[in-house]
């Protein structure tokens, strides 16, 4: 059963990466200037497997992306 979140592992993205270009959703990211806290959050998710564990790495993310829109 697949986990929670999005379907990509790190390892199925950087192959994606290499073989397509820059992923979709990171370019979106990178041009919102967010992209430290996103990269932040993501390592938080790859360590702890679980969003709750994250919040100041979310509430951080989600912050920067309020102040972009």
């Amino acid at each position: 059963m697949a986990r929670p979140g999005h379907g990509r592992s790190r390892s199925s993205l950087k192959e994606y990466e290499d073989e397509e270009g820059e992923d979709p959703l990171d370019a979106l990211i990178s041009r919102t200037g967010c992209m430290e806290q996103h990269r932040a959050l993501q390592e938080c998710m790859a360590q702890r497997q679980d969003w709750r564990h994250c919040q100041p790495q979310v509430r951080a993310f989600g912050e920067c992306m309020a102040q972009r829109q």
